[in-house]
């Protein structure tokens, strides 16, 4: 047994002697029941009884048997549990649709307080024929699920939900406030005998598969029992005393005695439980019952002091090798020892190095913020500038994007691909160290343009083809190949020549070469979504190809990817695009710089790759080497245009084309064709107007 193992083992002795009362629920001289339902401390029956006001309860004596409600969120309590630190309550049906007199559309914001969706016992679910249910937070698609229907069958009644106008999927980590929308797919099969209403809800999946034998029966009932998480919100382990009365003592534990204290797992806030061999609750001051352990004053007084004097000196190593550990050190350091390529590039700095760097993280030096953590511009030792990048970590899910980003990285070589200079894992918060980038994002670019230096139609084309090509050596010359699973004009960054660097690789995945896709839990930017991987949860090559599809209509149009609720256009990019094409009325989309600039048969080319590129059938779409190469043919022609390429007839689904493109016979000429002809060939018309 180690020094330090002795010594902890003494301080426990210490909190033992101080004695332990019976063992019980309530805070004292307050109601323990409501009901049929203990209502345990740090809950209480009335204002005087709970921790704080999220944790008050009401009781409701006017119904048999009385009922209990939580009286900031107004919802039942069903029951709480200590030992899991959830709470059981019964939570309204989100949203409806097609329903007779019930809601369509459904926010959920409970920031702030001490309670989540658990991720754990708690499914997002929609019933009904061909469901499209989503949750979404600051417009980054969260989670969802689809449901279909098959003509002549019916939903299970056995609480299965496997699709089968009925499907769920996992409640997000840490959920506290979103939209929940619902729409019925363009998939329907015409039954006359199935339902048309479809409905969304969170649900406790114990009770949804046990006790639910049809789940169409969830519309009539209204609620469904859910289970929440909570914790003591905005607080520390040994930092806030007993009742959220603030201490300076660092030794004295928020929990009671015999009691631990811990760091919840999905946001700020901490959770108790008794120490092994007792019982009861660990929130009130002496609420965990056990056998006391008796020890001598003089050696407790003697060893506290050794305790204090060793803990002292090693306080600040244990932390780092803690933060080290903790996020990911070690495998970390396993997977690039391993590695082959650019890994002996990759430095691990130390915290006082990037402290300094960034002047103690001065807001003054903050370059963004967003959804991951801060980033900061910094300097180091040798006169490098640098962005220093403090994630956000919540959860292992982060962590293992983090240490997915550091070793990705470290894998690549490309010029329009940012540099990852090293990271640093002794702080709370990982850091990741980057080349400065310092002309902002692409989508600042396009959707804020600066009249002083517009992004002209050039350098589009040329940014445009930068990025084809990153992507191209990612799926194909990569070492191993790479999905980048997050390509939008927010993670394309533009150096002090405008050039363009890929950034953001902490969703990306290694493929194995012989692998077609990779299946996974839906995440990305809504807008930018591959609707088949949504639908399937596989993610292939063509997947990225979407999303670069999305960006180029950006180029063309310099509107963002969802437009405007209130606009007249409709919310989606790519729907607006295709009609516009369908109609003939491309120009009336386009942005006044692309107009202004570019040549109409250039328009034609990017516009015609571009929607290949979100073609809804994804064997349909080019690769990225196609796209890349086709993207510097057009570059090539820029000026010399008498002719167009031999574009071949392209096939689209039903759902995505309306109505066939007007076309009309070109002279074939030599810039982009590769091969030569001398035959007629079909080119689309885009556009109507004259530039």
């Amino acid at each position: 047994m180690s020094t330090v193992q002795w010594l902890l083992q003494i301080s426990l002795l210490l909190w033992l002697s101080i004695g332990a009362a019976a063992a019980t629920q309530g805070k004292p001289d307050c109601p323990k029941r409501c009901g049929d339902v203990d209502i345990p401390y740090p809950f209480g029956i009335g204002s005087a009884c709970c921790f704080d006001e999220w944790f008050e309860v009401t009781c409701n004596n006017s119904v048999h048997p009385p009922k209990p409600f939580l009286k900031r969120i107004n919802l039942e309590v069903l029951n709480v549990s200590l030992d899991h630190g959830t709470i059981r309550v019964n939570n309204p049906v989100l949203i409806y649709q097609n329903c007779s007199g019930k809601p369509s559309n459904y926010r959920k914001s409970w920031n702030g307080g001490p309670f989540s969706f658990s991720e754990t016992y708690t499914r997002f679910t929609a019933v009904g024929c061909s469901a499209l249910a989503y949750i979404m937070q600051d417009d980054v698609v969260n989670g969802g699920c689809m449901s279909f229907c098959k003509q002549g069958t019916t939903a299970p009644t056995n609480g299965n939900c496997n699709g089968l106008e009925c499907c769920q999927t996992q409640a997000p980590p840490g959920l506290q406030s979103f939209t929940a929308y619902l729409e019925s797919t363009s998939y329907n099969f015409s039954d006359p005998k199935q339902e048309t209403c479809i409905y969304a809800f969170m649900v406790d999946h114990k009770w949804f598969s046990s006790k639910l034998s049809d789940p169409h029966a969830v519309k009539d009932k209204g609620y469904v029992p859910a289970v929440l998480d909570w914790r003591i919100y905005n607080a520390k382990c040994e930092s806030v005393g007993w009742n959220n009365t603030s201490i300076s003592n660092t030794s004295t534990s928020f929990c009671g005695t015999n009691a631990r204290c811990s760091v919840a797992n999905q946001s700020s806030g901490v959770i108790c439980a008794c120490d092994r061999g007792y019982e009861g609750n660990p929130y009130l001051p002496e609420g965990c019952q056990g056998i006391l352990a008796g020890v001598g004053t003089l050696l407790l007084v003697i060893c506290a002091w050794w305790l204090y004097k060793v803990l002292k000196r090693r306080q600040k190593i244990k932390y780092k090798e803690k933060c080290f550990k903790r996020n990911g050190g070690l495998l970390l350091e396993q997977q690039l020892s391993s590695s082959e390529g650019n890994v002996d590039k990759t430095k691990l700095f130390t915290s006082k190095e990037l402290e300094k760097a960034t002047d103690h993280y001065n807001e003054n030096r903050v370059i963004g913020k967003g959804g991951q953590g801060t980033v900061y511009k910094g300097m180091l030792m040798d006169g490098r500038i640098v962005a220093v990048k403090k994630l956000k970590i919540v959860g292992d899910g982060k962590v293992e994007q983090f240490i997915n980003e550091v070793v990705i990285l470290s894998q690549i070589n490309h010029r329009n691909v940012v540099k990852l200079l090293g990271c640093c894992l002794e702080t709370t918060e990982p850091l990741l160290v980057y080349e400065f980038v310092p002309n902002g994002t692409l989508s600042e670019h396009i959707h804020d343009q600066n009249e002083e230096f517009p992004i002209t139609w050039e350098m589009r084309l040329r940014i445009a083809t930068e990025v084809a090509g990153a992507l191209f050596y990612l799926h194909s010359a990569a070492s191993i190949p790479i999905y980048h699973r997050d390509i939008k004009s927010t993670n394309i960054l533009l150096d002090d020549k405008y050039r363009a660097k890929v950034a953001d690789f902490g969703t990306s995945k290694f493929v194995a070469i012989d692998q077609t896709h990779l299946t996974t839990q839906v995440q990305g930017t809504f807008g930018y979504l591959d609707p088949e991987y949504f639908q399937s949860s596989q993610f292939t090559e063509k997947s990225d190809v979407y999303s670069f599809g999305i960006v180029l209509i950006e180029f063309l149009t310099g509107k963002k990817a969802i437009l405007s609720t209130a606009s007249k256009e409709g919310k989606s990019l790519a729907s607006n695009f295709i009609l516009s094409m369908n109609e003939d009325c491309l120009s009336n989309l386009l942005d006044a710089q692309v107009v202004k600039e570019g040549r109409k048969e250039e328009i034609n080319a990017i516009a015609f790759l571009a929607r290949r590129c979100i073609n809804l059938n994804g064997k349909k779409r080019p690769t990225m080497m196609e796209v890349a190469m086709e993207l510097e043919r057009i570059k090539k022609c820029q000026g010399d245009f008498s002719a167009q390429e031999n574009f071949k007839e392209v096939e689209y689904d039903t759902i995505e084309l309306t109505r066939p493109w007007d076309v009309a016979s070109t002279s074939m000429g030599s810039c982009l064709n590769t091969s030569a002809s001398s035959s007629l060939d079909v080119q689309p018309l885009l556009f109507q107007k004259s530039f």
